[in-house]
C-alpha cells in the first residue's frame, strides 16, 4: 500500500518502508493543490519584481546581488551545478531514496514556491526506481545538504547519474529508460529542492530504525548473559522501576523479564547472590536511558521530517515571503549525537557481561574463558580483544559532531550543524555495535551449553537461532569466521524476529 505525503504524517517507519523496502509513495490531493497556490503567489512576485532571496538574488554572500529576469533563469542551473561538490563514495540508495521522501513531503506543506512538476518528478523517480548517484561526504548540515541535494537536482535537468535496475547511467538515460519526462529548472526550482537538511534527516531516521532493533536485541543478549551468570533478578522488578519512573528502564526490566519466563533462574529455584556487580543489575537502568534518548531523537526527527525546512518560506494566505534558517541541521543533529554515544553506552556494558563469562573469578562457576581444556585451549579469549577493538572505535566516534563548526562562504554561513558528519559516524557506531553484541551472543550461548538448568522460552529460542550459525566452541578454531556470522546475524535482527514469536513484543 502506498505512503500518502501530505506533509504532516511521516513516521520514521514509513520513509525506511519508501526508502529500504521500495514501497510506493503518493503526493496528497490536498497538498499538490497547496503547492500550486503558492507557486501562483510567487509568479506574481516575480512580476512584480519583488526582491526575494535565491528567486531574484544571488545565494549567501551574493545575496545582496539582485539578478535580472534572464538571469532568474539560468540562475537555478548555477546553483545545482556550484553546489554538487560533494566527494568521494557514493551514498547508500535507501539514504537518497529517504533524502528524496523527505523533500517531496517538505513540498507538500505548499510553502516552498516550487512548481508542481518538481515534485512529481521526484514522487515518480521514487515509484519508477530512478536513484540518483549522490556522493556521501559533502554537507555542513546547515544550509540543508546542499552538496548532495544538489545531485539529486542534477536529475531534473537530465544531467547527473542515477541507479536504474541495479545498473549506473547518465541521468537522462535513466530518466528515460524509465519514462520520466525531464522538467528542468525554473525559478526558484533548483534551490526549492535543494535547500534543507533532507539527506541527514533520512540517514538518521533510518539509523533510528535499526538502532531500536539493535537496542531490543541487546536486551535478549543481557538476559542470556544473566541467566548464565546465574544473577539475581531482584533488581528487574517492575515495581523498583516504576518507583523511580524512568520508561525506558520500566520497559527494559520488563522486556529482559519475558525473555527469561519459563526459566529456573526465573522461577527462584537457583541459589544466586545477594547483590550482583553493576553490569548485571544496572543493565534496565543503562539501555533503559538509550531507549529513552532514542524516544526523544525520533521524535525530533519526526518534527523535521514534518516540517517546512526551506529558505525563503512563502505563506500564500499571507502573500508573504521570509527568509531565515529552517534548512539549520542542528536540531537533528544534537540528539542524534546523543544516540551515536548512547549506542556505545550501551555496547560497553554488553563487553562488561562478556567478561564476566569469561573471567573465572567473576563467573560463578564457569570454566575460564567458557573451554573446557583451559590451558591447552584458551577458548573465547581473544573475542573480548576483538569486542574492545570495536568499543574504542565507538568511543572516537562518539564525539559529538554538533560543536565542530567550521564556518564558510566568507562567514556568511559562520556556524553549521556538521549534522552529515554526525549521521556518517552514527553508523560507523553501529557497525562496531553489531560485532560487540554478537560476540556477548556468541560468549552467552557458550556458557548456557555449559549449564545444567532449563532456560527461560526467550534465551532458548535466541540460543537455538544462534547454534544455526556458530556451534559449540570444544576445542579451540579461528573464530573470525564465527565473529563475522554473528555480526551479521545482529545485523539481520533473526534473534529479535525468533524470540518475538516465543514471548512477545519486546516493546
Amino acid at each position: 500500500m502506498a505512503i500518502i505525503l501530505d506533509g504532516y504524517h511521516l513516521t520514521v517507519e514509513d520513509l525506511v518502508k519508501v526508502a529500504r523496502f521500495n514501497e510506493k509513495v503518493e503526493l496528497h490531493p490536498d497538498a499538490l493543490k497547496r503547492i500550486e497556490k503558492c507557486r501562483a503567489m510567487l509568479e506574481k512576485k516575480i512580476e512584480a519584481h519583488e526582491i526575494m532571496y535565491g528567486v531574484n538574488t544571488g545565494i549567501g554572500e551574493f545575496s545582496e546581488v539582485v539578478l535580472d529576469d534572464e538571469q532568474v533563469e539560468q540562475f537555478q542551473k548555477y546553483l545545482v551545478y556550484n553546489h554538487a561538490a560533494g566527494i568521494g563514495d557514493p551514498a547508500p540508495i535507501e539514504y537518497v531514496r529517504g533524502a528524496m521522501v523527505g523533500r517531496i513531503n517538505v513540498h507538500a506543506h505548499g510553502n516552498s514556491g516550487i512548481r508542481p512538476i518538481i515534485t512529481q518528478t521526484l514522487v515518480e523517480m521514487l515509484n519508477k526506481g530512478v536513484t540518483p548517484f549522490v556522493c556521501q561526504k559533502g554537507s555542513v548540515g546547515a544550509s540543508g545538504d546542499l552538496a548532495p541535494m544538489s545531485q539529486i537536482a542534477l536529475l531534473l535537468m537530465g544531467e547527473g547519474k542515477a541507479y536504474y535496475k541495479g545498473e549506473l547511467l547518465d541521468g537522462k538515460e535513466a530518466m528515460d529508460r524509465a519514462g520520466i519526462p525531464i522538467p528542468g529548472l525554473k525559478a526558484r526550482d533548483g534551490l526549492g529542492t535543494i535547500n534543507g537538511s533532507n539527506v541527514l534527516t533520512a540517514m538518521s531516521a533510518i539509523f533510528l530504525y535499526d538502532a531500536n532493533r539493535w537496542l531490543k536485541q541487546s536486551e535478549i543478549a543481557a538476559a542470556m548473559s544473566l541467566e548464565a551468570l546465574m544473577a539475581n533478578m531482584k533488581p528487574y522488578t517492575p515495581l523498583l522501576h516504576e518507583a523511580r519512573g524512568f520508561k525506558g528502564a520500566i520497559r527494559t526490566a520488563k522486556a529482559i523479564k519475558k525473555v527469561i519466563q519459563g526459566g529456573d533462574l526465573e522461577e527462584g529455584k537457583l541459589k544466586v547472590k545477594v547483590q550482583d556487580a553493576y553490569s548485571m543489575r544496572s543493565t534496565p537502568q543503562v539501555i533503559g536511558a538509550a531507549h529513552d534518548a532514542l524516544a526523544y531523537a525520533k521524535s525530533q526527527v519526526e518534527i523535521e521530517l514534518n516540517g517546512v525546512g526551506d529558505n525563503p518560506i512563502f505563506f500564500p494566505d499571507k502573500n508573504l515571503q521570509l527568509s531565515g534558517a529552517n534548512f539549520q541541521g542542528t536540531p537533528v543533529a544534537l540528539p542524534m549525537d546523543m544516540m551515536g554515544a548512547a549506542i556505545t553506552m550501551v555496547s560497553v556494558m554488553s563487553e562488561r557481561r562478556m567478561n564476566r563469562l569469561n573471567n573465572p573469578a567473576l563467573s560463578g562457576g564457569l570454566p575460564p574463558f567458557l573451554t573446557k581444556g583451559a590451558g591447552m585451549m584458551s577458548g573465547l579469549m581473544l573475542s573480548q580483544y576483538t569486542a574492545d577493538m570495536q568499543i574504542v572505535e565507538q568511543r572516537i566516534l562518539s564525539m559529538p559532531a554538533s560543536i565542530q563548526s567550521i564556518p564558510a562562504a566568507a562567514d556568511q554561513e559562520d556556524f553549521v550543524s556538521m549534522g552529515m558528519n554526525t549521521a556518517i559516524k552514527n553508523f560507523q557506531i553501529l557497525d562496531n555495535a553489531y560485532g560487540v553484541l554478537g560476540i556477548e551472543f556468541m560468549a552467552a550461548a557458550q556458557a548456557l551449553d555449559l549449564r545444567d538448568f532449563n532456560f527461560g522460552k526467550g534465551t532458548t529460542k535466541a540460543k537455538e537461532v544462534i547454534r544455526k550459525y556458530v556451534d559449540f566452541l570444544d576445542i579451540d578454531r579461528p573464530l573470525y569466521p564465527d565473529h563475522t556470522k554473528m555480526k551479521e546475524l545482529v545485523k539481520s535482527g533473526e534473534i529479535l524476529e525468533e524470540v518475538e514469536k516465543v514471548v512477545g513484543s519486546l516493546e
